[in-house]
């Protein structure tokens, strides 16, 4: 590090004269002085001393108020040990400053970035510190003694003060520059937040200078890592539609740059969230992620990475007032959707456990029957539940002589092109197959049902025609041919016999319709919505599914 400071170099050390020196003093030393070091530089140091106008920019910048033998001693001492010199001196704030200054341009290999940092904010505070008007008194009293003339107004001082501000702006940077960058980063982020405390206060106009300068220091880095942030932003969406394992390993790589530019941006965030002002391209960028969160979800249905993406930014941009506002809106939104999403699972669990069915069919040779969430198996092959448009069912009593031979239980379901029948001799397998059928296939297909009546169309099971408002059944004569009649549901009645579902006339005991349980295809199902419709007292079959 530095041997020497520019407090070293100020005239008045270079000539060894004091504050309270006369006009005549000061041409003598620099007469002598000239016959031992540079001839010009004691020459310049002689008319900056003894013209009134760049003798004031020595002054600020030596140790104005200070005793002469004290201010020799310390710059003396500084040179030995700047280590003192780093916190604040009982000498007033201007010397204070320099001295502080000084101490940091000679700097030690040692420091920690944590020192560094405490350093640079007790400077910073100091700095603030300065009063114009206590600068003036200061330095008119030593040319009161001197014999120069004394400042008159204080708008000099304040002129002359914003010159040594930029000169300790230079310091600072000089001191960040010799750093390594992460270091730098480290101490850029501790100087910032604590004066700062986290950007809740105004900090010292010092910093905030300091953080401007870094932002511009920093500027080409933080362009290139955006640019690779939007890079990544677009291999996800590209990989969003192979799904979750196609776009974990690059959300994996956005969030390392993404720490990685928030922590080389986080000192400028800071500095700006204290002054009410947004870092630009923070925003941008946080936008730009939020975006890739939303339509991972809008789009995708990757609530989990969408999650994940919003807890990312809450963390990397909590500086950002506009930008925290909207992610609290997408947490909330997100929570109450990962909380639906649960409960869907939940019931999807539960939905999946009540359909659960699984037994052997067979004597010798065993068939596998299974009823699933991924659908019905039988004999070695699956058919998917909403795949099923059709299911019949019913028992045949066998007996012999009347005395009874057991049951032949038949279930048969299929699509639209073939059917599969299965035939069973257990009760329990025959009862326990139709009760997860029923949960599984015939709910959902009785509400696809009801939806095709409300569509204008018709259903027919057996002689039956059934629409939306009314049934069509048939009035039998003797002598003559039968008769279809339209009825509607309040004009008929239903019931069970001989294995068929049968709907009569109120009216009129011949006129009828039936579908067998165990022939005709989804003749259960009518009956459930009919009855449904029945206890309801609706007019339409339709309106069972909005009461």
């Amino acid at each position: 590090m530095s041997k020497t400071t520019s407090l070293h170099a100020n005239p008045f050390h270079v000539l060894g004269v004091t504050t309270r020196d006369d006009r005549r003093k000061i041409v003598d030393m620099a007469e002598e002085r000239a016959l031992i070091f540079d001839h010009d530089l004691c020459q310049k140091a002689r008319s900056d001393l003894t013209n009134p106008r760049t003798r004031l920019s020595a002054e600020m910048s030596w140790m104005p108020g200070v005793a002469p033998r004290v201010a020799e001693k310390l710059a003396s001492a500084l040179l030995a040990d700047s280590t003192p010199f780093r916190s604040e001196q009982s000498v007033p704030e201007l010397a204070r400053a320099n001295l502080m200054a000084a101490a940091l341009e000679l700097g030690r290999d040692d420091e920690t970035a944590d020192d560094i940092s405490e350093s640079i904010r007790a400077f910073a505070w100091v700095v603030e510190g300065i009063d114009a008007d206590d600068v003036l008194r200061d330095v008119n009293e030593d040319r009161a003694i001197s014999g120069f003339p004394e400042i008159n107004a204080v708008g000099l001082i304040e002129e002359e003060l914003g010159e040594r501000r930029k000169a300790y702006r230079a310091v600072l940077r000089n001191l960040l520059n010799s750093m390594d960058s992460d270091k730098l980063v480290e101490t850029m982020t501790d100087v910032v937040s604590v004066t700062t405390n986290d950007g809740d206060e105004q900090g010292p106009a010092l910093v905030d200078d300091l953080a401007d300068a870094y932002e511009l220091e920093t500027q080409g880095f933080l362009q290139q890592e955006a640019d690779n942030i939007a890079i990544l932003i677009d291999s996800v969406r590209m990989a969003a539609p192979q799904g979750q394992s196609a776009v974990a390993p690059i959300m994996d790589r956005l969030e390392r740059v993404a720490r990685n530019w928030d922590r080389v941006a986080q000192p400028i965030q800071l500095s700006a969230k204290s002054r009410g002002l947004q870092h630009r391209q923070s925003r941008d960028v946080a936008y730009e992620l939020r975006s890739l969160g939303v339509d991972l979800h809008n789009d995708h249905g990757m609530l989990d990475q969408a999650h994940r993406m919003t807890v990312l930014l809450q963390e990397l941009f909590a500086e950002l007032p506009e930008v925290v506002e909207r992610l609290e809106g997408d947490a909330e939104a997100i929570a109450e959707l990962r909380s639906q999403a649960l409960a869907e699972e939940k019931n999807q669990a539960q939905w999946a456990r009540s359909i659960a069915f699984r037994a052997e069919v067979g004597v010798m040779f065993k068939d596998e029957l299974a009823v699933g969430p991924d659908g019905i198996r039988w004999k070695g092959n699956a058919y998917a539940l909403d795949s099923i448009t059709r299911v019949r069912w019913g028992g045949v009593r066998n007996s012999i002589n009347g005395i009874p031979t057991g049951t032949n239980y038949t279930v048969a379901f299929g699509d639209a092109h073939e059917q599969h029948v299965v035939e069973l001799r257990k009760e329990a397998t025959y009862s326990g197959f139709i009760d997860a059928l029923w949960k599984a296939v015939c709910v959902p297909l009785m509400v696809r049902m009801i939806e095709h009546l409300a569509s204008g169309r018709s259903l027919n099971f057996g002689d039956i025609e059934v629409v939306d408002d009314a049934v069509t059944l048939t009035k039998r004569r003797l002598l003559s041919s039968n008769e279809l009649v339209r009825l509607s549901w309040n004009d008929v009645h239903v019931w069970s016999a001989d294995g068929s579902f049968v709907i009569g006339h109120k009216a009129d005991k011949k006129t009828y319709g039936s579908a067998s349980y165990i022939k005709n295809w989804n003749t259960h199902l009518l009956e459930q919505i009919i009855r449904s419709g029945f206890k309801r007292g609706v007019a339409r079959l339709s309106d069972t599914l909005e009461n």
